[in-house]
């Protein structure tokens, strides 16, 4: 392969990280998290969080001015309710430095904390990957599902299971094996594949994810395993991420993109 190709790829590939670790770095982003609360029926007051808490059709925050909860900007003064259902989206009330994340998992509603002191953010250092190796950006066909399916996977959190839609399938070959995964369009119509292989647990997270580019309308695309990622439950006990559906467990090695994180100092 000619070095200018090989060199270009690389600076792509270093840009991508630069942007990776800072996505990662942001004051309020995955490495932040400190907690994760389930929601319980009957309003409570959850470990070193003011006001009182509860979830059931809706979550609900009962505070006082005093406790110095705000919710878009204002003080929180009574009592606050989030139908996540209807939002499509978490809700973030603010304590301080720190920021309370509103959100639904399996119909359930939770709450995770972020605070930018968190160790998991001040002692990182990077994430560790494979070097970036051109034969790992591999062509492959993706063939969309005449109708969606919905499959049930298990997730990062053994009280919690998630349903994913797949919209279609991508073969390709890598190492010499015809492979295939099956994957979900985000609405960015980019696709989403989560997937397992031979160094899984060893040298790499327990699985990782690969976005790809939409191809040109013929069903080719692009697999860049050096652009493989980390889920956020490889850095944090926190994450709630699905696991990948049991077809996707690919049966080689795949040497490339993020390695398994080292436990922050």
């Amino acid at each position: 392969m000619p070095a200018t190709r090989t060199d270009g790829f690389t600076h792509r590939w270093s840009e991508w990280r630069r942007l990776r670790d800072a996505e990662l770095t942001e004051p309020h982003g995955w490495l932040s998290l400190t907690a994760f609360h389930w929601l319980r029926a009957l309003p409570a007051q959850l470990p070193d969080l003011p006001g009182l808490w509860s979830g059931g059709d809706l979550a609900r925050l009962t505070a006082v001015a005093a406790d110095g909860l705000r919710y878009e900007g204002r003080p929180v003064d009574g009592v606050l309710t989030f139908d996540l259902a209807k939002a499509g989206a978490p809700a973030w009330v603010d304590v301080g430095r720190r920021r309370i994340e509103v959100a639904q998992r399996g119909g359930r509603y939770a709450l995770r904390v972020r605070d930018p002191k968190a160790p998991n953010r001040t002692g990182f250092t990077g994430v560790p990957c494979y070097p970036p190796d051109p034969d790992w950006a591999v062509g492959g066909v993706y063939t969309a599902f005449d109708e969606p399916l919905d499959a049930v996977v298990a997730s990062a959190r053994p009280d919690l299971a998630h349903t994913v839609r797949l919209t279609g399938e991508i073969d390709f070959t890598a190492a010499g094996r015809h492979q295939s995964l099956l994957a979900s369009t985000g609405g960015d119509g980019r696709l989403n594949v989560l997937f397992s292989d031979r160094t899984s647990g060893e040298t790499t997270s327990a699985w990782r994810s690969l976005s790809v580019a939409p191809g040109p309308g013929d069903g080719t695309v692009v697999l860049d395993f050096n652009r493989a990622q980390n889920l956020p439950c490889a850095f944090t006990e926190f994450g709630t991420c699905p696991k990948p559906v049991d077809a996707n467990d690919l049966g080689i090695a795949v040497t490339a993109g993020e390695r398994r994180p080292e436990p922050a100092a």
